[in-house]
This record gives structure tokens, sequence and C-alpha cells, in this order.
């Protein structure tokens, strides 16, 4: 299997990325978001020198009991980031990493609106984690445009609006027709299968039943041949299982996650804590790779 990503090629089997989270706004559900953009990097260069192989920026929080930032505000947090990146990347080549990080990293841009694609693209990253659900296929021809990868996650309805009274009779099955179709749609707005990363969207318009199901079949996801991303980090339906309302004590309960999904074939892990999340990875390919 291999993931392309403008101009990156990634070939798996190999150990699992980690993909650090950079939150480039003020209202993250774990209070370590930043409208400095100086502060933003340098949370980036440690989380590279602690052996990310991902950056994943985003400037509007997923909170729903919050409301949208404009396009313009949206633009202006990310484009800096953007500009900034390659100077980042040439100051911490030499940072201690081992020879299993993906280096250079990617840059992933963590938006969903167009009209914010549609801006940041022409300047940079490598990679669009799209949480829109794909509702048309105009953010697919922007990656292929541009030769980015795409992310797809698994929601219904907008984002930042809540949707806790959606159920499922089938999650598993909801989701591999969410993503026949949605994998269709993409390709045939000119992206390579190459290009496409799958996200099951632990917590997105999902119950515990629903994200505990994904966690315990994941594997069923892997019939497209692509890779998966399990965004793990602090979820709550970790709180769920644990009785924990604090985002921030559920590091361990995110290790359980990763695990788990190794074990079933995930390929990339989205997280906070990117030193556990690298160390456990590292570990469990160690003990489980021939």
């Amino acid at each position: 299997m291999i993931l392309e990503a403008r101009g990156h090629k990634i070939t798996f089997p190999r150990r699992p990325l980690v993909m650090a989270i950079i939150n480039i706004n003020d209202d993250s559900f774990c209070g370590d978001g930043t409208l400095d953009i100086r502060a933003a990097l340098d949370q980036a260069a440690r989380a590279l020198a602690e052996g990310a192989d991902i950056i994943d920026i985003g400037a509007e929080s997923a909170r729903t009991n919050r409301g949208p930032i404009t396009v313009d505000d949206e633009v202006s947090r990310l484009i800096p980031f953007i500009d900034a990146w390659p100077k980042l990347i040439e100051q911490n080549a030499a940072a201690a990493r081992g020879s299993e990080q993906l280096w250079p990293p990617l840059l992933s841009i963590n938006t969903w609106r167009s009209e914010v694609v549609s801006r940041v693209l022409p300047v940079g990253g490598d990679l669009l984690n799209d949480i829109s659900a794909l509702p048309d296929s105009t953010n697919a021809a922007l990656c292929a445009e541009h030769g980015a990868a795409l992310l797809i996650m698994h929601t219904v309805g907008q984002p930042k609006v809540p949707h806790t009274h959606v159920s499922y009779p089938d999650i598993m099955g909801t989701l591999e027709r969410f993503f026949d179709e949605k994998i269709e749609l993409a390709t045939s707005a000119g992206l390579h299968l190459n290009q496409i990363i799958l996200d099951p969207g632990i917590d997105f318009a999902k119950q515990k039943d629903d994200n505990l199901t994904i966690y315990r079949e994941l594997d069923r996801l892997q019939k497209w041949d692509r890779p998966i991303l399990l965004p793990v980090s602090r979820k709550t339906v970790i709180g769920d299982v644990l009785d924990l309302k604090n985002p921030i004590e559920r590091d361990a309960g995110t290790v359980a996650c990763i695990a788990s999904g190794m074990s079933r074939g995930a390929h990339l892990f989205r997280v906070h804590h990117v030193r556990a999340a690298v160390q456990t990875v590292k570990t469990l390919w160690a003990l489980t790779s021939d």
C-alpha cells in the first residue's frame, strides 16, 4: 500500500505514523490551543523532536458548543504557519529522532470549508484533514489540483453542529457504504486512490457503543487497501469508559486505544501526547513485527 502526498511517497507496511495536534485557536477542548503563531511553531518543533511524523494544524475547534469563525479568520491563522513550515523543517532537521520517523514530516491542514481550502492549499500542505464527510467533490478536486492527500472522515451533518441524537443499527455497514460512495466521489474528481486516507470519525455523530464497535471491528475497513487513521486522543468515549470528565486525564486510555487500533490494522494515530504515542507504536511494532 502506498500513500502519496505532494511529492511524498509512503509505503506500508511500516511502523504506524503519529500525527501531532497543533491547535491555532483559543478554544481547544484540551485547553492547549494558541493564537500566537510563534508558540504554535514551538509546539510543532517539540512534537517533531518527540518523534511525530505528521503535524496537523487546525484554526477552528470542532467543538459544537462554540460558533464557527469566519473564513478570513481561519485563513489568517493558517497561512503564517504554512509559510513558516519549510524553515521549521530546516531548523529541526538535526533533531534527535529514530530511523523510523517520517522525515521530512507531512504537514496536515485540518479544515473543511472549500473557501478555506482553495486559499491555503496553493500556499502549502501535504494532506487535507477534512472533517466534513465530503458532501461534494470540491475539496477532492482541490487536493487533486495541488497533489495533496485527502483524509475522508465519516460523520453526518455539518461540522460544528451537535449530532448526539444519531444512532446506527449497523455502524460498520454504514461506514462501508459511506466509504464506497466517498472514494468513488473523490476519484471521479481526479484524485488518485493512493492519495486517500480513511477515518471512521470516532466521537463524530456517534455514541459510546458505536465507537466501541468501530474499535473492535476496525479491520473491516481494510477492504479498500487504504491507510486508516484513528483519531484516538482523549476522546469522549474514553471518558465514558473511565468516567473521566477532564480530557487531559485520558492519556492512558488513549494508549489503550492505540494498542487496540494497531492490533486491527490502523496506520495513523492523531494525538496530543506525542511522546507517549510514539513510544507506544514503536514498542508494539517491535513486539509484533517479524
